[in-house]
């Protein structure tokens, strides 16, 4: 009797104890899977678009886009002999009335052009630059001292200009630039020698002397010239190339210049 009480009381703690440790298997087994799933990030709200502006409705016509244009700035060969004695000094200064198209489709850009004056003066150390001369070239002459001497060229010009700008509803608030092209006919040219010296450096004439030559027998009557700018508001920095010569085939050096300057905008 006292066998069978044990084997009996033996089984019971038997499969309790079982069951205490399927209970802390299955209790560990949540614990671990709830640790290696990963929560559902929720969705991203789809980023807002600034809304379309639709240009045809709005009136471009009458804005201040760079209808008038002053420029001042610098004036330099590219390269010339030595012979060639030029200071840098030089400058020009421009004006022009434009007419400005914007392009419907995308009126950031717009299609410009226009009419003006263009005046160079290429100064030159102590020469004599002699441009209304009988020979076949242009003279450069060293030996005939001004202490001051410049050659003046008078362009009539038209450029034509496709332009930028960030904001074309406010072009004086707006970046803006510009490239383009800027043909011209010659309207005049002259050399002006101020105050004649020896070779000492003395006054011959005194130093209110001055000697003013005009022709426009070696100048190039046609200018060609790629233009470019770039700014903000009314003031922008700009430069010309000119791809034509300075002076006329078989007058001279083949002459080129570029120019950098300032440029005064609005209206």
């Amino acid at each position: 009797m006292k066998k069978t009480f044990l084997f009996l009381l033996s089984i019971i703690c038997i499969v309790s104890a079982n069951a205490q440790l399927s209970k802390l298997f299955e209790k560990k087994k949540k614990t671990e899977t709830q640790k290696t799933v990963k929560p559902v990030a929720a969705p991203k709200p789809p980023k807002a678009t600034a809304p379309k502006i639709d240009w045809s409705k709005i009136d471009l016509s009458k804005r201040p886009a760079d209808h008038f244009m002053f420029q001042y700035g610098s004036d330099f060969f590219l390269s010339h002999p030595d012979s060639i004695k030029s200071k840098g000094s030089s400058r020009h200064f421009n004006f022009y009335v434009m007419i400005d198209k914007p392009i419907k489709n995308n009126p950031k850009f717009s299609f410009a052009y226009g009419f003006g004056l263009g005046s160079s003066n290429m100064f030159f150390d102590h020469e004599y630059v002699r441009v209304a001369g009988t020979g076949s070239t242009l003279a450069f002459d060293s030996t005939t001292i001004f202490k001051k001497a410049k050659v003046t060229t008078f362009y009539v010009e038209v450029p034509v200009e496709l332009r930028y700008f960030s904001d074309p509803e406010h072009p004086n608030k707006s970046w803006k630039a510009a490239v383009g092209v800027k043909p011209g006919l010659l309207l005049k040219s002259y050399f002006k020698g101020k105050n004649l010296e020896d070779r000492n450096g003395n006054s011959i004439y005194g130093p209110t002397y001055i000697l003013k030559e005009s022709s426009t027998r070696f100048i190039n009557s046609t200018l060609i010239a790629f233009t470019a700018r770039v700014g903000y508001g009314n003031i922008s920095l700009h430069t010309d190339l000119q791809l034509t010569p300075y002076l006329k085939t078989s007058a001279g050096p083949i002459l080129n210049t570029m120019s950098i300057g300032i440029t005064v905008s609005g209206l």
